[in-house]
């Protein structure tokens, strides 16, 4: 029954949630000639609104113009907004972040299906528009389609009431023929921030309102598929091309069908016919031997469905594309094609700091570029349906989906983190039903014909119910092809029916091998682990090591893509990536939105350089004499592959060649490289494999690195070592300071200040302040979660309060002068610290720091050695591990090299300041000005050390909260460590670091560099 009156009851009313609103349909394109189908042009039946709209702003409904849609309405003052677009990134409203709990936590006491009444706001929208003239025929229908509106609109055409619509993520499309005018027409919408649809949109992003989508109008011919559904399988051997095919139409019609299935050269390799019955046609054909779809070769074919008339005359062509693929479950285990699949996984949000989840094709594009450029091969949609186009670039470049509908309501049964579903929704609670049933439909209904969805879930974080279990069914019922995932049965196994596979949230390694080997019934899969806020991801090779450990562990979907973090300016307009609580949001959360493992403004955070390590297919495993590769790919070869290797003699590249390999897919192949001898030429060799792609292809250019595998080995040296030679030192012992002259430099060390005061080259003073033993990092976010700051706090005092209580100079010699540093420490009268410094003729300065563990003290962040140098010294060049930033539980994807950049490049762009820029494996560093003088540290390769070198202390990045508040630069701030923890990653709330990648303080540590001038 159409609806001509609203009433706002509707936004707490369950019952009501699509009101006039079409039923949902496939998201195909259709056109009035084959030759525009074919080249996939704009729809000519198709007119965007996008654009420039009127706009009002009101708090709550009882401040809004209530008559605005009213012809006669005078609304020329009202501002003006771009759809699609948030209200709030637009500057209406209010900004607010928060994870699990409702946005209206401590300001309204609701319970649900009620609202706050005082604040739910309430955008006003305008749009004119004069319909085209291929929409204006007599009796021509035209339709409005909105493809996402948060959270709940009313839509006006002339004064006359069109509809109602909840659900932010999926289309919401209704009839606007009985309303049109001839010329000018007004289209009125409200759209309201809080309805029932709030309660079920509880996902842990930030929460805005508006048209953030497309808004367009239709119009379709007079014979019209209004849906299609098309399924491409293959038989039980993988090879033939099972194709069906259903149209339904607008309305029934004498009409018929034909099909031409085109290869992705164009070339015809089925015909088929049919025509419709009762407004239905079925439509079915075999394959010969197939190109078969999967996420390594997404071969897609294209289906041209040609749709005549009762007189024989073409009144539409759709362009389908579709890709033949099996999925399913086979002795517990997933797999396509008949291979078992790992899920190399993702959660993304669709997100921009500038926009929001109003998102841009060129967005879209980036994304999925980056992704198969750093080996993800999946992504789960977390936690609602993506716009359109994203999966069709999944189904063209080759992701596997995880497709969520949009459902969360973890405020409803999680508080504080504790499980407590006393009101928990959806639960068992029939009145519930249709609408959570009717996210479901929407979102098969649209995407069905993707191949690159595997998986329908049941949403995310809800608990779990008979509703849901409800929605399980439906979606095996209605798609029998696809698998149903849902996680929160882990909370109540009474409906563990309800996901096909066991689902889980941030399971510690042990536990998912508990699961594993208590005979499962189910496959496993991590829908969301490596939590990546801020400095994290440490540990994620305990995971990826499972994948050929257990057959029924098949991959996780780390949490997640990107930063969810909003564009702003300063008070001094400077701008900045804000977080929660910067907009005097309350409730928030704060940084917790901050987990990508790309950064908000689109750029790649050093955490994917573990990433795509450890999700590569292709593993290259070298020795002196060659390289094994093992091909983990389900079906392709390597024949897309050159083999790039090369020979480095002490970071510096002496041989490099070519190869051209094909190892066939689940394989492994050893093959012999050739290099030149390195008889007599002692010193640490690096041999470094690669696989780069021949050619071009949509995701990346000719050249780019897919993996990479490298063996590093030493050459002793057989000859004994040379005296150090540079002439005679000079001791000087003052009544403070002890001075260590030589030619062209002069070391100072003071009793007063307990430490190296003065390191001065060519008459360059390279100490702005003294080195002192540093125990404390900034802490990570992963560290506040683990309460760190509490736990260990006594080393951040201790670093700051150590004692000099002994100096002296141990050795003294015409070539060889050591003063040595006794400190103790204010976490324990027992600590101590000893830092000796060893002066060698030639200017040299070697310093070794010791540390005496005692027991009883909490583990330490870092052992090492700190100094300021003028910040002049900037420039840095590292024989190390990199290149980008790593540390001892994140240093898998990094590799031996020589790499260059700037102190400031270390402060990498966490949006919260925290320990960043580390690098493990540094056998030397050079710290140079302009002119590249300055000086050089250096360790030995059997025991290399660890630095970071920032404009920053630990303790200045410790006291910013934002980057904007760390103070000018004055200062290279070189840390040198001879061990620093890891910096995890299982969760940020709670999961320690592995136990062995910290650091226990009941042990001796020492470590030694040496520091010569450049």
């Amino acid at each position: 029954m159409t609806i001509r009156i609203p009433s706002l009851d509707w936004l707490t009313d369950v019952t009501k949630f699509a009101v006039n609103r079409l039923p949902a349909y496939s998201d195909h394109k259709y056109y009035a000639t084959l030759q525009e189908a074919e080249h996939q042009a704009d729809m000519a039946w198709r007119h965007s609104l996008n654009g420039n709209w009127k706009f009002n702003y009101a708090t709550n409904p009882a401040s809004r113009p209530v008559e605005f849609y009213a012809p006669g309405f005078e609304y020329g003052g009202w501002s003006d907004i771009q759809v699609p677009g948030h209200i709030q990134t637009q500057g209406f409203g209010q900004m607010q972040y928060v994870n699990t709990m409702y946005p209206w936590d401590g300001h309204s006491d609701v319970r649900p299906p009620h609202i706050p009444e005082d604040h739910n706001p309430v955008g006003s929208y305008i749009k004119s528009f004069v319909l085209p003239q291929n929409m204006s025929s007599d009796g021509q229908p035209v339709f409005i389609s909105f493809q996402g509106v948060e959270s709940a609109f009313y839509v006006w055409l002339n004064g006359s009431f069109v509809g109602y619509s909840e659900d932010s993520f999926t289309p919401s499309d209704f009839e606007l023929t009985p309303f049109l005018q001839a010329g000018e027409n007004k289209l009125a919408v409200e759209v309201y921030q809080r309805s029932t649809g709030a309660w079920l949109e509880d996902q842990d992003f930030w929460r805005f309102s508006g048209i953030f989508r497309d808004v367009y109008l239709y119009t379709i011919p007079h014979v019209h598929v209004r849906d299609l559904h098309v399924k491409a399988d293959l038989d039980a051997s993988y090879t033939q091309g099972l194709l069906e095919l259903e149209l339904s139409l607008e309305k029934p019609a004498t009409a018929y069908a034909t099909v031409d299935v085109k290869d992705i050269a164009g070339q015809i390799v089925a015909s088929l016919k049919a025509d419709f019955t009762d407004g239905k046609a079925l439509l079915s054909a075999s394959l010969e031997q197939v190109q078969r779809w999967s996420a390594e070769k997404p071969y897609l074919y294209t289906l041209f469905i040609q749709i005549y008339d009762a007189d024989g005359t073409l009144v539409e062509v759709i362009p389908q594309r579709i890709g033949f693929r099996k999925f399913e479950m086979l002795n517990k285990v997933m797999h396509l094609n008949g291979k078992r699949i790992v899920f190399k996984g993702v959660n993304r949000h669709e997100f921009n700091a500038r926009t929001g989840r109003a998102i841009s094709r060129e967005d879209m594009l980036w994304d999925i570029r980056t992704l198969k450029q750093n080996n993800m091969n999946a992504v789960r949609t977390s936690h609602y349906p993506n716009q359109t186009l994203w999966y069709e670039l999944c189904d063209e470049y080759g992701v596997y989906v995880i497709d969520e509908m949009n459902l969360e309501t973890h405020g409803s049964w999680q508080k504080l983190g504790a499980v407590e579903p006393s009101w928990n929704i959806p639960a068992n609670l029939p009145e519930w039903q249709d609408i959570v049933m009717d996210r479901a439909i929407s979102m098969l209904e649209r995407d069905k014909n993707h191949p690159s969805i595997l998986i329908w879930s049941c949403g995310n974080e809800s608990y779990a119910g008979e509703v849901l279990r409800n929605v399980a069914n439906y979606f095996r019922a209605a798609d029998p092809s696809r698998l149903v995932h849902y996680e929160g049965v882990f909370h109540n196994r009474t409906y563990d029916d309800t996901s096909d596979m066991e689902s889980r949230m941030y399971a510690k390694p042990a536990d998912i091998e508990q699961y594993l080997n208590d005979n499962p019934q189910k496959p496993y899969i991590s829908c969301e682990y490596m939590h990546a806020m801020g400095n994290s991801v440490g540990g994620m090779h305990k995971y990826t090591e499972l994948e050929n450990k257990y057959e029924l562990y098949q991959g996780g979907f780390i949490w997640d893509y990107i930063d969810q973090a909003v564009m702003k300016k300063d008070r001094y307009g400077r701008e900045y990536l804000a977080i929660g609580g910067d907009f005097d949001d309350r409730a928030t959360d704060y940084g917790f939105c901050t987990d990508g493992i790309v950064y908000a403004d689109r750029k790649v955070s050093p955490k994917m350089q573990e990433v795509k390590f450890l999700y590569q297919n292709l593993k290259l495993s070298p020795d002196r004499n060659g390289v094994t590769i093992r091909n983990e790919n389900l079906f392709e070869g390597t024949s897309d592959y050159e083999l790039v290797y090369s020979l480095l003699h002490e970071g510096q590249e002496i041989a490099r060649n070519v190869s051209h390999v094909d190892v066939a897919a689940q394989t492994e192949a050893y093959i012999p490289l050739t290099f030149p001898s390195t008889d007599g030429k002692p010193g640490e060799y690096v041999i470094h494999t690669a696989l780069v792609l021949k050619e071009a292809t949509l995701w990346a250019e000719a050249g780019h690195e897919v993996a990479f595998g490298q063996h590093i080995f030493i050459v002793e040296d057989s000859k004994p070592l040379k005296a150090t030679t540079g002439g005679v030192l000079r001791v000087v012992h003052g009544d403070v300071n002890i001075g260590v002259h030589g030619t062209d430099f002069s070391i100072m060390f003071s009793k007063g200040a307990g430490s190296l005061t003065s390191l001065r080259y060519a008459g360059r003073e390279m100490i702005a302040m003294p080195p002192a033993p540093l125990f404390w990092r900034a802490t990570t976010d992963n560290d506040r979660g683990t309460a760190l700051g509490f736990e260990a706090g006594g080393w951040f005092a201790a670093s700051l309060t150590r004692k000099c209580v002994g100096i002296e100079v141990t050795e003294e010699q015409t070539d060889r002068v050591t003063v040595t540093f006794r400190y103790t420490l204010s976490i324990h009268a027992g600590v101590q610290v000893s830092v000796a410094y060893t002066v060698l003729a030639d200017g040299s300065l070697n310093v070794k720091s010791t540390y005496e563990g005692v027991s009883g003290l909490p583990n330490l962040p870092i052992f090492a050695l700190s100094f300021k140098v003028p910040a002049d010294y900037r420039h840095l060049d590292w024989y190390a591990m990199g290149p980008e930033e790593n540390y001892i539980d994140r240093a898998f994807g990094a590799r031996l090299g020589v790499f260059r950049n700037e102190a400031a490049d270390n402060v990498s762009g966490y949006v919260v300041p925290q320990e960043s820029g580390n690098r493990t494996g540094v056998r030397r560093v050079d710290i140079t000005d302009d002119s590249r003088r300055g000086i050089r540290i250096t360790a030995p390769a059997t025991a290399p050390v660890e630095c970071n070198i920032s404009p920053y202390t630990a303790f200045e990045l410790e006291s910013a909260y934002h980057l904007y508040e760390l103070p000018n630069v004055y200062y290279t701030v070189v840390t040198v460590a001879g061990k620093q923890m890891g910096v995890g990653g299982d969760d940020s709330w709670g999961a320690p670091v592995h136990e062995e990648y910290q650091i226990s303080a009941d042990q001796k540590l020492e470590f030694e560099f040496t520091v010569q001038r450049v």
